[in-house]
């Protein structure tokens, strides 16, 4: 055996300093996006300084890790909560952060072994290990609520009753779902960056996988990006700048990518009852806070406002353009039927990643002596779900069509692997 010389464990240190440096901007960066977010939505006037704590849980569930609420009313009352949401926001920026430092390295290379590969990510994994056990123990808190001054705050003090609501992340399941966010961001990366080296023996996949990759990753970049203008466009003309500014730093990705599942037909069912505020358009908010389960799509919207078919639209011209970058990007010998196959997998993956990450459950009850909701504003109801597989079969529709259409419109472009002969010059009799 081959003892490590000093340049090699040099090398090696240098390695781990690059892990600890690409670890901590991924963890920065979701912390100042989440502090920011949190800042403008007034969670800053947070009781007993739990502000740092929120900050923390965040953080925790932008990585999909798990929090538990947990409640305690005294002994004869009883609270039940429960959350699920992503703060995609927050989830984005520390992906694009952690991704940059991980090919940051890598670039400038057109070959890596898979054993140089899997080392640069084990280090970034062991350091991203300790720092989800960190956030995961930092991340709880409780809550005392006001039961009023009316008839409900003379129940409860004379029950003895003093409502709290909390938060604390499972430990366990963060660091599970939270490594898995880690292995997802750096396989993404390596399959979206034209750049990065790849094993020999993953080469002949170069072709096939990253040009579709690419584009539909610049595809879902390009609604998170429309959507920030015109959210400050709407925040300039119409006031509200805090609460735009949240629902940028927070959430911009949730409610645009649940606009492109939209304009692609799909169906999502929903309900908002009760005291959540949510920061989304008007619209959606009228359609969901009903008293049953709503039904949100293009028919659903249009029956109150007309221009959503503009979804429609702008769905096709993008999807279009996708398909084109993707076309234009890939070796020429590559068929259009191959180009639409290609899209229609890459766009049915990210269509059932955003109809996995993208749903949302909220829950909050008080019941005394175990007699239901006591209402007075403390308890309500939402929740958010896709009709799953038929959003991935819509979604693959519309990448074999705009797939094929793309290679077509590519074609009169110039792609790697085509070869121009020069025209011979005639010769003279």
């Amino acid at each position: 055996m081959t003892p490590r010389t000093p340049s090699d464990q040099a090398v090696a240190r240098h390695g781990w300093l690059q892990a600890l440096g690409t670890v901590l901007a991924g963890a920065l960066s979701m912390g100042l996006v989440s502090a920011l977010g949190l800042w403008a939505a007034g969670a800053a006037d947070l009781p007993d300084g739990a502000f740092p704590r929120v900050v923390t849980a965040t953080v925790v569930t932008a990585v999909g890790g798990t929090l538990k609420l947990t409640g305690n009313a005294g002994s004869l009352a009883d609270t039940k909560a429960g959350l699920t949401v992503i703060p995609l926001s927050v989830t984005l920026t520390g992906a694009l952060t952690t991704a940059a430092g991980f090919l940051r390295p890598l670039r400038h290379r057109a070959v890596a072994s898979a054993a140089e590969l899997a080392g640069w990510a084990a280090r970034i994994a062991v350091l991203w290990l300790l720092a989800l056990i960190g956030l995961a123990l930092g991340a709880r808190q409780k809550f005392s609520i006001s039961l009023g001054t009316g008839t409900l705050g003379d129940i409860g003090d004379l029950l003895g009753t003093s409502p709290e609501v909390g938060f604390e992340a499972d430990i366990a399941q963060t660091v599970l779902f939270g490594l898995l966010w880690l292995a997802g961001v750096l396989v993404l990366a390596l399959l979206v960056s034209p750049g990065a080296p790849l094993p020999a023996r993953l080469l002949r996949f170069h072709a096939s996988v990253r040009p579709a990759a690419f584009a539909v990753v610049a595809l879902l970049l390009t609604y998170v990006t429309l959507g920030v203008v015109l959210a400050l466009v709407v925040a300039a003309t119409r006031g509200e700048a805090a609460q735009t500014f949240a629902l940028i730093l927070l959430g911009m990705p949730n409610l645009v990518w649940l606009a492109l599942t939209i304009g692609l037909g799909v169906t999502w069912n929903g309900r908002v009852d009760g005291p959540f505020g949510l920061p989304v358009p008007r619209l959606l908010n009228e359609v969901l806070r009903t008293p049953d389960v709503s039904t949100l799509n293009l028919r659903s919207l249009a029956a109150h406002d007309s221009g959503v078919w503009w979804l429609l639209a702008v769905n096709a011209a993008l999807l279009l353009a996708t398909a084109f970058l993707m076309a234009a990007r890939s070796p020429a010998h590559v068929r259009a039927w191959q180009h639409a196959l290609h899209l229609a997998i890459a766009f049915a993956l990210a269509v059932l990643m955003i109809c996995l990450i993208g749903r949302i459950s909220a829950h909050y009850g008080l019941s005394l002596l175990g007699i239901g909701d006591v209402g007075g504003g403390l308890s309500g109801d939402l929740f958010l779900k896709p009709e799953l597989w038929s959003a991935v079969g819509l979604a693959a529709l519309w990448g074999l069509v705009a797939g094929f259409l793309g290679a077509l419109l590519a074609k009169p472009v110039h792609r790697r692997g085509e070869v121009e002969i020069p025209a011979q010059p005639q010769r003279q009799a």
